[in-house]
């Protein structure tokens, strides 16, 4: 067993809860802008609300809770996107000792009405009218449930106007009894497989990933004198948007809201907002990068950037090198190059963000290494981590000027982390969740002596750096007993431009298969680019055979970075993306394995019958080497 920890940075102690922050700022520098809020999303506009007109807002609807019977210890969903009244709300119900369950607005019936009623909310806070009918739907088995509030119905207008006559020393008096072990959220895993579990996070399990990363890292998100400045458009309702959101107000950081994840209209907040730092998934890090490549590719500038984009990386890998001392850094023809593409290209990619993205973090999954690479090449240095629901958020990072692309960093200082002798991932410190809500069984599973056995695979270099091998529930046996991660092989197939998503299969099967499926901007945009003059029959065939070849090298391409006994043999591409509407999405848009494989059962089986081998009595081992080709399969 390999483990790694760091000294504890030197924060001061918790002493209250998360709405103290909101105070604090407040007093100390009132006038300071907290919130940027876009009153009309249509237009570019962008209006300040400094740090004591949000203090103002919070106590007065921290007021309209209290009117409304509820208490400490009470449990609030909030079921709603990314918007300045999530924010308004969490801290007005941690002011009066309130516990925030948050729900992902495009939960299904079902998935709303189980975690209404295990976590026994008090109420709840819906977005639209959509919303209030799923919530209506239920409301018969929710006997605790008291008040259904509609944000687009006045909601905030209603609970302000009728705490009015609340006086200012109840919520204060509220407020100074919270405790930094107090519960803050009940937040639910996923639920890839069953029911979603409530972990229970504290206040000083949320705090202390933000107050960690704002020691280390806070100096990295805007240019000496600047106020940071972040773009939150992750869903709050997961633990990684939380953590933006108590980054942004623990750490005096200006923090607007993109509620739409639309590519048009996350495009055009960047370039209204212009942000200092970028907070996001690797998704959304992929999706940038292949709109760069269509934008130069219609711009007939396609080769100009795919240069670019070589130069980047070859520039970046050589200051990795240099930054871990195992290189002298880029040389002089290098370097040149780079200057060359910083005037034609990389200010101009820079500048479709906003023009003042300086740096970036990652989390959700692991970055790509040559994504990494091509963004710190052009200029935005990406930090990867690590972390889970149960951790509050962020449990590892890139550590600053020790960079190592690939990995997803160190542990955070005051944490630990373990790799089993099975490779499994176990993690201790202070922003460790304090266990699921009725349901002590998965607890004890979980937690041993303050240890938690996270469920993903991983290694730790002699340096100390993680890297993320898998999910111990994906691991796939093949046939012949070979044990593959498909996290990486995925991984590397959404690289290319026009790959979507991919799901890799083979449990008992002869080889690894894979589940395709296409970005359908990106397909659109490469089937204007091919120069055919056939009939639309003929011309058709020949698009798919095109096709066919494209998505192959994809593949060859995956396969270069794994053994042959672990590359993909078979693959198939679907005609529909995995979706949250036909059920193949988790809310917070991870792969439900068991649910993919199960709906295209009759495609995978027919997958591998298209190339089944001659049968011969040789052992399994042999039966393997007959896989010679990848089978081109389309739905």
């Amino acid at each position: 067993m390999r483990d790694f920890a760091l000294a504890p940075p030197t924060t001061a102690p918790m002493t209250g809860g998360l709405a103290d922050s909101v105070f604090d700022t407040a007093l100390r520098t009132p006038d300071m802008p907290q919130i940027a809020r876009r009153p009309d999303p249509a237009k570019p506009e962008w209006t300040r609300v400094t740090a004591a007109e949000l203090r103002d807002e919070v106590v007065d609807l921290a007021k309209g809770f209290i009117a409304s019977g509820i208490s400490p210890g009470h449990r609030v969903a909030i079921m709603a996107r990314t918007r300045y009244e999530w924010t308004v709300l969490s801290y007005a119900l941690w002011a009066v000792g309130a516990e925030v369950v948050p729900i992902y607005p495009s939960s299904s019936r079902d998935q709303v009405a189980w975690i209404l009623s295990d976590s026994q909310c008090s109420a709840v806070v819906v977005e639209d009218e959509q919303g209030l009918m799923t919530v209506g739907s239920v409301c018969t088995s929710l006997p605790l449930l008291r008040h259904v509030w509609q944000l687009d119905d006045g909601a905030l207008t209603q609970l302000v106007e009728l705490g009015r006559e609340v006086p200012m020393t109840t919520v204060d008096s509220l407020r100074r009894i919270v405790l930094p072990d107090s519960a803050a959220v009940i937040a639910y895993t996923s639920g890839t497989t069953g029911h979603p579990r409530g972990c229970a996070l504290s206040h000083r399990n949320l705090a202390s990933p933000c107050d960690t990363l704002l020691a280390g890292w806070r100096h990295t998100a805007a240019p000496p004198g600047q106020q940071p400045s972040v773009l939150a458009f992750l869903p709050f309702s997961h633990v990684y948007g939380l953590m933006i959101q108590g980054l942004c107000l623990r750490g005096g950081m200006l923090m607007g809201h993109e509620p739409d994840l639309s590519g048009e209209a996350l495009s055009s907040a960047l370039l209204s907002f212009r942000p200092t730092y970028l907070y996001a998934v690797p998704s959304v890090f992929e999706k940038i990068y292949k709109n760069f490549l269509r934008a130069a590719q219609k711009a007939g500038r396609g080769t100009l950037f795919e240069r670019a984009v070589a130069t980047a990386r070859d520039f970046a890998t050589a200051v990795e090198r240099q930054r871990l001392g195992t290189g002298s850094g880029p040389g002089f023809d290098l370097r040149l190059q780079h200057a060359l593409y910083e005037r034609t290209v990389y200010r101009k990619l820079r500048a479709a963000l906003g023009g003042r993205v300086c740096g970036a973090v990652s989390g959700g999954s692991p970055l790509n290494r040559e994504l990494a690479l091509f963004y710190a090449g052009i200029g935005i240095l990406v930090h990867d981590g690590y972390g889970l629901t149960e951790t509050s958020g962020g449990i590892t990072a890139q550590p600053v000027g020790r960079e190592k692309f690939g990995t997803v960093g160190q542990a955070l200082p005051g944490s630990e982390i373990r790799v089993a002798d099975d490779g499994e991932i176990l993690v201790y410190g202070a922003s460790v969740f304090q266990g699921y809500i009725n349901d002590d069984a998965s607890t004890r599973e979980a937690l041993h002596t303050g240890w938690l056995a996270t469920g993903d695979l991983g290694r730790l270099d002699q340096d100390g750096y993680l890297t993320i091998t898998g999910r111990k529930k994906d691991i796939i046996i093949t046939s012949s007993g070979k044990s593959v991660a498909p996290a990486a092989l995925e991984q590397r197939l959404r690289v290319h431009p026009l790959v979507h998503q991919a799901v890799i299969v083979g449990d008992n099967r002869p080889c690894v298969g894979a589940l395709i499926t296409l970005d359908p901007e990106f397909l659109a945009h490469w089937r204007g680019s091919l120069t055919l003059q056939e009939d639309a029959p003929e011309r058709q065939a020949r698009e798919e055979n095109a096709l066919r070849e494209e998505i192959g090298r994809a593949v060859a391409a995956a396969n270069s970075t794994v053994s042959r006994s672990e590359s993909i043999r078979v693959f198939r591409v679907l005609g529909e993306p995995f979706a949250l509407s036909n059920g193949l999405l988790t809310p917070s848009m991870k792969l439900r394995r068991d649910a993919i494989v199960r709906h295209y059962a009759v495609e995978i089986e027919a997958m591998y019958q298209a190339r089944a081998p001659i049968p011969r009595p040789n052992p399994a081992a042999e039966e393997l080497a007959r896989w010679e080709d990848a089978d081109n399969m389309f739905r």
